[in-house]
């Protein structure tokens, strides 16, 4: 009974199963392109707002910026010796 009832889905499968499935994949396949664009987008957005506010805050900066003195422990002036660190003055 059941081997007759796969026989006859196996040769005429039933009419209308796959009638929206094409528009469904179609349609799926549209949005996730719509998404993309978008996400492209925000991401070209967020890259110029960050390059933005970089160069704002570059540009409203008074002073030049300057390297950090050498803080070696072999320096002649050690700024990290012991006498210096515990000077109370």
């Amino acid at each position: 009974m059941v081997d007759d009832l796969l026989r006859q889905l196996k040769h005429a499968p039933p009419a209308g199963l796959l009638d929206g499935l094409d528009d469904m994949v179609m349609t799926a396949v549209a949005e996730r392109r719509h998404e993309m664009v978008r996400t492209k987008r925000m991401t070209a957005l967020a890259g110029f707002v960050s390059l933005g506010g970089g160069a704002f805050a570059g540009a409203i900066m008074g002073q030049p910026a300057a390297a950090a003195p050498n803080l070696s422990p072999f320096a002649p002036v050690n700024a990290l010796a012991p006498s210096i660190l515990l000077d109370t003055q």
